[in-house]
């Protein structure tokens, strides 16, 4: 592991992690890429976007979070130490589920569902205006 543009604690956090977890850096593909998105030409002329793929577990990582590749480097190794440590401890399907659930609040209503609300929402509006004349 090169040296990162970080404080030597976080170094040697993300060294702490990697021995926890049983990763070697060994086990990790890494490959630079051009990010896209703000930055301007450096991010257009630069390959800073950092890709990680651990060969084991076959977990990869994309992470373009910062203009200096250095910094990419580290963000990645945590980002793939997040997804491992998630697969280990079965957050997967949790994850899973719960961005499944946000799907289905965002789904669009049936036209059936459209109107039972609409109806609903009329019918206690009424209620409403009824108090309102016997209070006046």
């Amino acid at each position: 592991m090169g040296a990162f543009p970080i404080s030597l604690e976080k170094q040697d956090q993300l060294a702490q992690r990697m021995a926890a977890l049983g990763v070697c850096e060994a086990e990790i593909d890494e490959s630079f890429v051009r990010s896209g998105g703000h930055g301007g030409q450096n991010v257009n002329k630069v390959s800073t976007c950092v890709m990680l793929v651990h060969r084991p577990t076959g977990v990869s990582v994309k992470c373009q979070e910062s203009r200096q590749q250095g910094l990419n480097r580290y963000y990645a190794r945590r980002l793939l130490l997040d997804k491992i440590e998630a697969q280990k401890n079965g957050f997967v399907a949790a994850q899973r589920a719960e961005i499944e659930k946000i799907r289905r609040q965002k789904r669009k209503r049936s036209k059936r569902a459209k109107a039972k609300m609409l109806d609903n929402k009329s019918k206690h509006g009424a209620k409403k205006a009824m108090r309102r004349a016997k209070a006046d």
